[in-house]
This record gives C-alpha cells, sequence and structure tokens, in this order.
C-alpha cells in the first residue's frame, strides 16, 4: 500500500494512491489516506489539493479479503473508522481538493470524491455504490452530492453503476477526458484554484462547509450503523459468501 504526497513548486499537493490491483484499500491504507490530507491542510504551503490513484482504476473501496481473513469484528470496526476519517479529511481539508477519477472508483471511492470539492474524470471512468451485493450499507451520503435522489435510490437499491460522462450533466463532474489527459486536467483547475490568494480561498472552503445542507460527517456515520447491524444478524456474511462462489464461477 503506498501513499505518496507531493507539494509542486506553485503550492499544488498530489496524492497519489496506489495499492495494486485494484486499490481496494486496508484498513491502514484508509488511516494513511486520512493523514496524507490532514497534513495537506495543516502545511500552509499547500494551496490546493489533487486526489488521484495510479492503476486500472481510482479506488474499489474497502479490502473484502482483510475481512475475510480477520475474525471477529475487528476488521469490519476498522474499515468503518478507516473510511470515516478518510472521507471527512477530504471534506474537511483546509484547501479544496480535485478529484482526478480514472477507470472505477466505487463503495469507499465514491466516499472519498462525493466529498471532494471538484472532480475531473477519465472518460471511461465510472461510479457505483454495490454495498447491498455485499450485506453493507454506506456512501450514499457522498452518492448523494453526485445524482439526483430518485437515481440515488435506482443505482443504490440496484447496484448499477453510472459513468463519469453521464455525470457532467448533473455538474457533479467538471469534465471528462482522455485517460493520458487526466492529470493535466486535473491540474489545469486546480492551478485555477491556486492562483488565488490561499487565505481567501481557505475560509471560502470553511464557508462553503457551513452552508451545506447536509452534514456528511452524521450521515454517513448514521449508514455504517445499519452495516454493523447487517454483520450482527450474519447477512453480510451470507452474501459475501455468495458474491465469492459467484465470482469463481466466472472464471
Amino acid at each position: 500500500m503506498t501513499i505518496t504526497s507531493e507539494l509542486r513548486d506553485d503550492g499544488i499537493r498530489v496524492i497519489t494512491m496506489e495499492h495494486p490491483p485494484v486499490n481496494a484499500l486496508t484498513v491502514q491504507g484508509w488511516f494513511d489516506v486520512a493523514a496524507a490530507l490532514d497534513e495537506a491542510g495543516a502545511d500552509m504551503s499547500t494551496k490546493v489539493v489533487v486526489l488521484r490513484a495510479e492503476g486500472r482504476g481510482f479506488n474499489a473501496g474497502v479490502d473484502i479479503k482483510e475481512m475475510q481473513h480477520t475474525s471477529g469484528f475487528e476488521a469490519l470496526l476498522g474499515a468503518n473508522k478507516g473510511c470515516y476519517v478518510a472521507f471527512k479529511a477530504v471534506y474537511e481539508c483546509a484547501v479544496p481538493v480535485v478529484a482526478a477519477v480514472n477507470g472505477f472508483c466505487v463503495g469507499g471511492g465514491v466516499g472519498l470524491v462525493g466529498n471532494a470539492d471538484c472532480i475531473v474524470a477519465s472518460d471511461d471512468a465510472y461510479f457505483g455504490v454495490p454495498e447491498v451485493n455485499q450485506g453493507a450499507l454506506g456512501a450514499a451520503t457522498h452518492m448523494a452530492r453526485l445524482v439526483p435522489p430518485h437515481m440515488l435510490r435506482t443505482l443504490y437499491f440496484t447496484a448499477r453503476t453510472i459513468k463519469a460522462v453521464d455525470l457532467v450533466q448533473f455538474g457533479s463532474v467538471l469534465e471528462t477526458v482522455p485517460r493520458e489527459q487526466l492529470l493535466d486536467a486535473a491540474l489545469k483547475v486546480a492551478g485555477e484554484i491556486a492562483q488565488k490568494d490561499t487565505r481567501v480561498i481557505r475560509a471560502a472552503k470553511e464557508a462553503l462547509n457551513g452552508i451545506d445542507p447536509v452534514d456528511v460527517n452524521k450521515s454517513y456515520r448514521f449508514e455504517q450503523g445499519f452495516t454493523f447491524e447487517l454483520n450482527l444478524a450474519g447477512v453480510a456474511d451470507e452474501l459475501r459468501d455468495e458474491f465469492a462462489g459467484t465470482e469463481k464461477s466466472k472464471k
């Protein structure tokens, strides 16, 4: 698991996630993402953050294998706490966060991106919250920031995905570009922000968070409670076993 953070001369800090094969983050990985964002916001030299990923896709959510290989609820509770602090760190980062999304962005990935301030994506990118397939709930709070209410419910109940190019019409994704142009596109909009007085931008970020109609931290925490209930009831284990069997039969 690798999280790198590079501060450029223009004040843009590029935070990159890389955890092959699909960037499904371990418990520690979520905490590492949070730490990188907290550090970025605390550094007055950082004017804006670009959050990106290397590999096939942006993020595949939590590392299910880690949960399967851990007894009891330790990994589940760890993932809940890790996701919570990571999503919170994006939202509460003292400077704007530009998410550069490549390929798949599902589950926890939507939590990161939904709390970002600006989203650019590759033209092959897509978003989804397939939690119901795994007997879990979460990230509806963040998907609700990307799509209208009835679209959210349809995507959530069916576990369907939606293409980034289709989100441009809703205004949640700024633009889509060929994958090889994604970082440049993200740096371009980040560069526009970096040119402003960072004191004003930091105040603007705090002000915009203050007038949000939904408390995303409280809302997501509410969702997580249902995931724990489903695990206590054994529903999650049944669905994960069923999912694993389905995946094996496809190979």
